[in-house]
Formats: C-alpha cells, structure tokens, sequence
C-alpha cells in the first residue's frame, strides 16, 4: 500500500470516528465529575446506607411502649342463676410503664448519630477512593487522544518524507534498496496509528462504563488540559491539608467517639429501670377502686458486665486504628508528592528552547534536509525518525504519569489540590 493512499484511509477513519464526536459537546473533568456523582450506582447504593443509618437514629430515640392490661374475674358460669353468670364479675384494667434511668435514650441516639456520621465520612471516602479511579479513566482517555495526534501526524509526515523518496529515486538520486528500505517502515506508523485508535476507543468505553453512559462510543469525548505544572506546594502544607480533610481518617476519629459513647451506654444499661403500674378495678360494693405500683428487678447477676468491657476493649480498638489511618495519611502523602516530584522533574527536560522536545524535532528536520540532498547516511534518517517518535511518545507518557501521579496526591490529600 502507498503512503498516500494510508493517508487516505487513516483520514477517512479519522473523519468517521471523529465526526459524530463534534455532534456532542466534549465533557470536561467537572462535567465528569457530576455526571459520575449522578449516575454512579456504587455511590447511590452508599447513600442509601446514609438513609437507612439515619432511620436507625429514629428506632434509637423510640421511648418504651406502656402495657395495657384489663381482666374480668370471678365470672361464675356454674351459677345457680344461669341468667346472671356475671353478677359477681370483677373487672380490672392496669397499665404500666417502663422508666429507663441514666439517659439510656439519650445515649442510644448519641451512638445512632455518630453512627450516621460514621457513615457519612465513609461514603465522603468511598467517594475519594473511585474519584481517583475516575481521573485515572480520564486521563487515560486524554492520553490516548494525545497520542493518536501524534501518531496520525507522524505517519503524515512520513508519507511526505517518502513521497520525496520515491521522486529521487525515479530521479536516480538513491538506489531502490534505499526506497525500499525507507518504504518497509510504512507498516510501523500505520500499525501506530490504529494501536492509538483501539486505545482510545478501550479508554473511552472504560470511562463511560464507570459513569453509566450508554451512549455510542464515537458520540462521546472528553476534552481538558494535557500539560503539567513545574511549581508544587511544599509537602508539610499537603500533610496539614490532608490530616484536615481524609475522610477516611475522620471516619476513624468518628468510630472512637462513637466507641466512647457505646461504653458509656453499655454502662447505662447496667443500672435497674423500674416498671411503674397503677391499676383501676370494681369490687362490689366498692364500685371503683384504684391502685399503684411499683416494679424493681434486682441485678444480682446481671450487671451488664460483659458489654462493658466489650465497649471498654472497643475504645482501645478504635484509638489503634485511627493512629493506624493517621500514620497511613502520612505514607500515601509523602509517596505521592515525591512521585510528582519525580514526573516534574523529567519533564522540565522536555521543555524550553533546548528541551528534548525542540533538539527531537530540530535533529530529525535536520538530517531529513541533509539527507534528501545527499549529506546524510539512510541509517541516520532512518535513527532520526526512530527518536522522534520515541522522545514525542516519552513525552506523551510522563505526561499522563504526571497526571496520575497528581490525581494519586489529590487521593492522599484527600481533596483536589492539584487540578
């Protein structure tokens, strides 16, 4: 196949793929977001969570239900008088009513609350942990849009550089070994370019899936800045940010407050509630009467012992693995700032007037110049291509490490720091 016509082809593919992608507004990354937080059935299922969390909170704060009882006695069906077996009935209704002493409710909602509040920090980390796994889709997506660019330009200029080839060749200027040498890469850019095609494809279907998009895949795109910033904020600023905002680590503190409150409740429960009753009845000739009462069971045995120092080992527990959460805030920070770090500092490598990106582009025009005037071995046009490629694709890729690496530290962090 000629290089022109593969450019015919490639552009056709382009123009059909690309096409009804312009029929549809490109999603931003805040448009992404909203849509995920919409659609995302992981994250309604956390929410309904939340919802039935704080239905617990209304069972919690329930007072005790009071009993109603009523009695017919003395009926004498063996009465002598068959037509008055209820001469001497005594009725007698009561009702009694449990009192729960030392804010037994109280604490019960207390817990229910902070349990909902568990909950709440819980889904805010749930929400954290697939944000990340979101960003990494899009840039992926991004990613893949980058170097489907590159590759499409690549094999563009390719194409020219052996169309100018083949004119030296009918004009005797390089032998047919050299054409044909230069021709057997042709295969090399094409299989570039549609490897960018399927990987871009892959990224998208991988991103709509995540956001519940079942739409075309050629009708839907993303659009957003591919680049990296050279300046990052000192690490102790992201480790203040982060012991502020972790959801995770919130949680953590949250479940050793709640901890405290359960023992606390646990101690509650050990006390004695009494069951206060009272009583109205007839017995003739008294034709009503009223009573009271009062109800104390003794906790000789029982004493609730167990859930006490249940809820007191619980209290340890909690207090190890919030320091647990803690020291992991530290390690997830600094591991994700000196991988940042790193993306930034071989990046700058690649910009500026003598960066690798203006020396690829300047060595590979250079000796294509030379070598289509007869001032440059095939072997070294040849090499110069081959590190062009290379350095544009090193480029692409740390790139997209970079932005990894930064929705990593956002993840640390806890919120977006690094946009």
């Amino acid at each position: 196949m000629s290089a022109r016509a593969a450019l015919r082809i490639c552009a056709g593919v382009t123009a059909a793929c690309l096409a009804p992608a312009f029929a549809q507004t490109a999603l931003t990354w805040q448009q992404v977001k909203e849509k995920f937080a919409a659609s995302n059935p992981t994250l309604q299922a956390g929410q309904i969570n939340i919802q039935e969390a704080k239905d617990q909170e209304i069972t919690a704060n329930l007072r005790p239900n009071p009993n109603f009882s009523f009695t017919l006695d003395q009926l004498d069906p063996f009465s002598p008088n068959p037509y008055r077996p209820l001469a001497n009935m005594e009725p007698l209704a009561s009702f009694d009513y449990l009192h729960e002493r030392q804010h037994k409710r109280e604490l019960r909602l207390e817990s229910a609350q902070k349990g909902t509040a568990v909950a709440v920090s819980q889904q805010t980390d749930l929400e954290r942990t697939l944000l990340f796994t979101l960003r990494t889709a899009f840039v992926q997506t991004l990613q893949a849009k980058q170097v489907l660019a590159l590759a499409k330009d690549n094999l563009e200029y390719f194409g020219k550089e052996l169309g100018i080839s083949r004119e030296r060749y009918k004009a005797g200027d390089i032998a047919r070994v050299d054409l044909d040498r230069i021709e057997l890469q042709l295969p090399q850019y094409q299989s570039d370019y549609e490897t960018a095609m399927v990987n871009l494809r892959t990224a998208k279907i991988t991103l709509q899936a995540m956001l519940s998009d079942r739409s075309p895949v050629d009708q839907f795109d993303v659009t957003g800045p591919f680049d990296f910033a050279e300046q990052l904020t000192p690490l102790e600023d992201f480790h203040t940010v982060a012991l502020a905002t972790r959801p995770d680590l919130k949680a953590a503190a949250q479940a050793v407050d709640k901890a405290e409150t359960d023992h606390r409740l646990a101690e509650a429960n050990g006390s004695t509630d009494p069951t206060f009753s009272v009583d109205f009845g007839r017995n003739p000739p008294i034709p009503v009467y009223m009573g009271v009462s009062i109800s104390i069971p003794l906790r000789i045995f029982d004493k609730n012992q167990g859930e006490k120092a249940r809820t007191e080992i619980d209290i340890k527990h909690a207090e190890r693995l919030r320091d647990a959460a803690q020291n992991q805030v530290f390690s997830d920070v600094d591991s994700a700032y000196f991988t940042v770090a790193s993306a930034v500092n071989l990046l700058r490598g690649y910009r500026g007037a003598n960066g690798f990106l203006d020396r690829a582009t300047s060595v590979r025009d250079i000796v294509s110049f030379s070598y289509q005037h007869g001032g440059a071995a095939l072997v070294d046009f040849l090499d110069a291509q081959h590190d062009y490629r290379a350095v544009q694709v090193a480029y692409l890729n740390l790139i997209a490490s970079y932005l990894t690496a930064a929705g990593q530290l956002n993840l640390a962090v806890g919120r977006e720091v690094i946009p």
